[in-house]
């Protein structure tokens, strides 16, 4: 019988990756798409609760939902389209930007993905690295995000999930040609360097208002030794990062020297 993948992004139900996604995996699921009518970037793992939210078909097992974010649209369709049986997996991307390091606790990419893990589906999150100029990501066409998310998703399908519940994959995808990636690496989280870049601008009645950039995309050595690479090292040496996250953001190691302060 022939699996069914759910697909969403952060990007718009009309955003190039999501379409790039929907070719690469249409030849091994059935697919249903529902996806955010309007970009939502950076949205983190929010739910709507002030406010009612509508399905608008866009054609066959493809939704918009009216200015939801990407963890409404995991929610709503695993209620409204799944009742009886779940998808096998969900997808979230193909992102346009990193999700790397700290950044996983903004993106809505990942928050979706982390949706569908809370509501028991498996899931992978997949974005499309662009150092400096986000418009150059056309140009690559997402050939090696393409190519990355059929190669993993055939794996899932013949072999299982890696991972258990509550967990999910995090994949980068560095700016090249697939001929001129090394392979792929199993990565950490790397330590993100955050700027604050904010614009203050005057509009034409004279009030200030502010628009909220994006910092450079640089980041620190890992203090402690490990034996694998971080994500953004990974990248940046033309490898593709996968990274196991799981949602318990516990830190254990603390618990007894907290119980002691306490």
């Amino acid at each position: 019988m022939k699996k069914t993948i759910l697909i969403t992004n952060d990007d718009g139900f009309d955003a190039y990756g999501l379409k790039s996604l929907i070719e690469a995996l249409k030849p091994l699921a059935n697919i249903v798409v529902v996806a955010p009518t309007l970009q939502k970037s950076a949205s983190g793992h929010s739910l709507t609760l002030t406010r009612p939210l509508r399905f608008i078909e866009v054609k066959d097992n493809f939704y918009k939902l009216d200015d939801g974010t990407p963890s409404d649209c995991i929610f709503l369709a695993l209620h409204k389209l799944f009742k009886e049986k779940l998808p096998d997996l969900v997808v979230s991307g193909i992102n346009i930007g990193a999700n790397l390091g700290e950044d996983i606790t903004y993106s809505g990419t990942v928050a979706a993905a982390m949706e569908a893990v809370l509501q028991g589906v498996p899931a992978v999150a997949i974005s499309q690295v662009c150092m400096k100029n986000c418009n150059r990501v056309d140009d690559l066409e997402y050939k090696l995000a393409k190519e990355t998310i059929s190669k993993v998703v055939k794996k899932i399908f013949e072999n299982g999930f890696p991972l258990d519940n509550r967990k999910l994959l995090n994949i980068n995808i560095p700016p090249i040609e697939p001929n001129r990636c090394k392979g792929v690496k199993v990565t950490h989280a790397g330590k993100r360097d955050y700027g604050n870049n904010a614009e203050v601008h005057i509009n034409p009645r004279g009030q200030e208002h502010y628009w909220i950039g994006l910092p450079k995309l640089e980041w620190q050595s890992r203090e402690e030794s490990t034996a694998h690479l971080s994500d953004f090292d990974a990248i940046k040496n033309d490898f593709v990062s996968i990274t196991p996250v799981h949602l318990d953001m516990t830190h254990y190691k603390s618990i007894e020297s907290l119980i002691e302060w306490i």
